[in-house]
């Protein structure tokens, strides 16, 4: 089907920076005549609004009763949003996962994003797609000004966009639509497959660490719930006897930014993420060297403490400990990222959330309390060495299943660019497509692109 798409007979030149030619037939039209800006406090009204967000799966239903992210106090301030609603963020575009969705949801969102109504609904599909194309490859930087990236709402509405006939553009969302069910369905998939992969390595990796390697081994109680059972002649000891925070900070921020990802450890920042990041600068930033354990303090509770292999300079927020050499980082880190320990983690941390899905804070002082069961130092060497054995196959099918949403999601962004600028003529393959149901709820359960590094909403600073 794609390889049946074919480029437009005539294009035109757009005079626009970040897009040379579009097909001839399409109008360049300012912005302020495909939509308007509308700003409706909810006021005293705001219970009766569901609290809306702006993320990469597009304008979502935010969850304010399981405690996660931080809310305004005063949400009177929040502006009303209707179905069919253009939301852009126009502030620290370049940092910003999102900054434009199509609403399918009648709420409220923070007064500081721009909410635009458009007449047709299916001009506001093919705008949504427009933009969303040009926010995935940050195009719009033309527009930006002032130190904190912004697109003043008059710029974009003086902004022309090439707009083809409504039947055009009907041909494009229908053919869009289908694809992407399509590619999300072949990511959601290769998800589960993941899924089941970290389940099944994650149990080999439990078993090890809290058992040890000989299943005839004599066993105790160890006198702390999360660890049940350990064998006798393991030592339960608190981290503070074995770990020392280090604070040390860069003064040039040259040093290779890292980060912490769920399944790959601590990474180079710029080798796993194509978005810039949030902070200007790294200095000030936290040293990490390695052998060092790093934890994600927001996210300890879903298993984001590993130790590093690299050097190079953490967040601030996260917590950096060095370790005694009666202990080795990775054993410790495996057992800090069980299902017990992160039980633990979730009832011990205070802070921005509550709840078995927020964002908790761990502190330093609540970590060093924490009991684990350390056997000798060469036996904690050797469950090591066996568990990289023993999980070495699956780990190089969790890589391959990886690659291929990368590739996929890939491949969905620049579809959808190709198509909504025009480069590619959908017309004749749109109207040979299958009427198909809704399966929007596809979106609900894909992780399109995975944001290790906490990023929480704060709606108060925001709005500020």
């Amino acid at each position: 089907m794609i390889g049946d798409l074919r480029p437009y007979p005539a294009m035109k030149e757009t005079g626009l920076p970040w897009l040379n030619e579009a097909p001839e037939h399409w109008k360049l039209l300012p912005n302020r005549a495909l939509m308007r800006q509308r700003k409706v406090l909810v006021g005293e009204l705001h219970t009766d609004y569901r609290l809306l967000s702006l993320t990469k799966q597009g304008v979502i239903v935010r969850d304010i009763t399981g405690g996660k992210g931080k809310f305004s106090a005063n949400m009177g301030t929040f502006q009303e949003v209707r179905i069919g609603d253009l939301i852009f963020c126009l502030f620290d575009v370049p940092e910003t996962p999102r900054t434009v969705g199509l609403s399918p949801h009648d709420g409220m969102i923070t007064g500081a994003y721009a909410v635009f109504e458009c007449p047709d609904p299916l001009l506001s599909a093919f705008l949504d797609l427009f933009y969303r194309a040009m926010d995935d490859r940050k195009l719009l930087s033309p527009l930006y000004s002032g130190l904190r990236n912004t697109i003043p709402t008059p710029r974009l509405l003086s902004t022309k966009t090439p707009v083809p006939p409504s039947a055009e553009q009907a041909a494009i969302v229908r053919f869009l639509n289908h694809v992407d069910r399509r590619i999300l369905r072949a990511i959601r998939a290769k998800q589960k497959l993941i899924a089941l992969l970290n389940e099944q390595k994650q149990t080999v990796i439990h078993r090890s660490v809290t058992r040890g390697l000989d299943p005839d081994v004599r066993l105790r109680r160890s006198g702390v719930d999360s660890l049940g059972d350990v064998p006798e002649h393991w030592h339960v000891v608190r981290l503070k006897n074995i770990l020392r925070a280090i604070d040390e900070r860069s003064t040039t921020g040259a040093e290779t930014l890292l980060s912490l990802r769920r399944d790959h450890g601590v990474v180079r920042f710029a080798e796993h993420f194509s978005r810039p990041p949030q902070g200007s600068t790294a200095v000030g930033y936290k040293l990490v060297a390695p052998s060092q354990i790093v934890v994600n303090r927001l996210q300890a509770n879903n298993g984001l403490i590993f130790a590093s292999e690299i050097s190079g300079v953490i967040s601030p927020d996260y917590s950096v400990f060095s370790v005694a050499g009666s202990a080795s980082p990775e054993y410790v880190t495996a057992v800090l990222r069980t299902p017990n320990y992160r039980a633990h983690f979730r009832r011990v941390a205070t802070g921005l959330g509550t709840g078995t899905a927020g964002f908790l804070r761990l502190y330093d002082d609540d970590l060093l309390t924490t009991r684990i069961a350390l056997p000798p130092y060469v036996e904690q060497r050797r469950i090591m060495a066996s568990l990289d054995a023993g999980t070495a196959k699956t780990i190089d099918a969790i890589d391959h299943a990886e690659r291929e949403v990368t590739l996929l999601g890939e491949l969905r962004v620049r579809l959808i660019a190709d198509v909504v600028t025009g480069k590619l003529d959908v017309r004749a393959v749109s109207a040979r497509l299958p009427d198909e149901l809704d399966e929007s709820e596809l979106l609900d359960e894909i992780d399109l692109e995975q944001w290790d590094e906490t990023e929480v909403d704060d709606l108060e600073s925001v709005e500020a």
